[in-house]
């Protein structure tokens, strides 16, 4: 239990008051001066200077043409940029380690960092480098450090190029690939036709001796089973580049789940002959008259999507010379060591006031 003359011997708050304001001098100029020196020292860093652009990823749609041909593809109308990149993937593309080699190799970073591995080039341009993404414009923001102001303006307009190339690239395999499969369907489907107009014209028939109600009946069927093969087709494209587990093929495959129930309701389950009279034969060239359309279409598209670049970025702001240095921040040393200074002698009073109470007790 505390003595009353224990008690005494604690300062209060107005004792810490005093104390301070009686050593106000000491308080005020030990703060002004750390923030001096600070000053001074800032002198000594080598400024670093921050250029940035902004620029737009291509946006997720198709061309006028092919916008038009889309709205009629039925099961097929989601392949064609299907695999198109958002705004999240372009601001990983900057970041990708393939972007980031290719800037170490352009500008010799190795050597600008003073680094002997690729890696370590690697990971300070990553330090250097910040990408940020509009969550509402869609706009990626590059911005790059570096203590040359020219270089840091180049290193910025480098990684769009660099992300462009990338792109083009990616985009043109992908649309060499579907134009190299649906030629290949094309040219199974333009055999079929031929063979089912062949049959279709040794059993007699013309379209001017169908009847309205067969001949519709047998169009809806043929429609039908052509978007089945269709949507086949397509679930063979997705699993070339997602796993049976995405929701791209769980989709695909209720969709034709779907198809084949409603066949299977109209007593169609097994492909049509030629076998089965001009009804049978009529059906057949329908169907593989509404298939052939079907491919041709996309395989128009994946042309088109060959022939392009892969997509335009937009470059809204184009990395300039910075002319002022964005690093160290003078007014930042200055303030934080005079804070710190001034809270180091506060306590520092408050210490010796501690002692000097104790030992007078004592």
């Amino acid at each position: 239990m505390m003595t009353e003359q224990s008690l005494a011997a604690e300062p209060t708050l107005g004792d810490y008051l005093q104390a301070v304001l009686a050593r106000w001098k000491l308080v005020v100029a030990a703060p002004l001066g750390a923030s001096l020196l600070a000053l001074g020292a800032s002198y000594l860093i080598k400024p670093t200077f921050t250029a940035s652009t902004s620029f737009l990823p291509p946006q997720q749609q198709q061309p006028g043409a092919a916008a038009g041909a889309l709205a009629s593809l039925g099961a097929l109308a989601g392949l064609s940029g299907a695999m198109r990149s958002s705004g999240d993937q372009y601001a990983f593309f900057v970041k990708s380690r393939t972007v980031a080699e290719r800037m170490v190799d352009r500008f010799d970073l190795k050597t600008v960092y003073d680094e002997e591995l690729r890696f370590d080039a690697r990971r300070q341009l990553g330090a250097s480098t910040r990408v940020t993404l509009g969550k509402k414009d869609g706009v990626i923001t590059v911005e790059v450090d570096d203590q040359d102001p020219k270089r840091a303006a180049d290193m910025a307009a480098a990684y769009v190029d660099e992300v462009r190339k990338l792109t083009a690239n990616l985009t043109l395999t992908e649309a060499q690939q579907r134009r190299t499969f649906f030629e290949g369907q094309l040219k199974q489907v333009r055999t079929q036709l031929d063979a089912a107009q062949s049959a279709m014209q040794g059993s007699g028939l013309s379209t001017s001796i169908i009847k309205a109600e067969p001949k519709a009946a047998v169009e809806a069927l043929a429609k039908m089973r052509a978007e089945l093969t269709a949507g086949e087709v397509r679930l063979q494209v997705l699993r070339n580049a997602f796993a049976d587990s995405a929701p791209e093929i769980q989709q695909q495959l209720a969709a034709i789940g779907r198809l084949r129930a409603e066949i299977a309701r109209s007593g169609e389950a097994e492909p049509p002959t030629s076998g089965g009279g001009y009804v049978a034969a009529y059906r057949d060239f329908k169907y593989q008259e509404a298939l052939f359309e079907l491919i041709a279409r996309q395989y128009e598209l994946a042309r088109i999507d060959e022939s392009r670049d892969g997509g335009q970025l937009q470059v809204i702001d184009a990395a300039l010379v910075p002319e002022r240095k964005s690093k160290p921040k003078r007014s930042h040393f200055m303030m934080i060591a005079f804070a710190a200074t001034a809270v180091a002698v506060i306590l520092y009073i408050g210490i010796g006031l501690n002692r000097s109470r104790t030992k007078a007790t004592a």
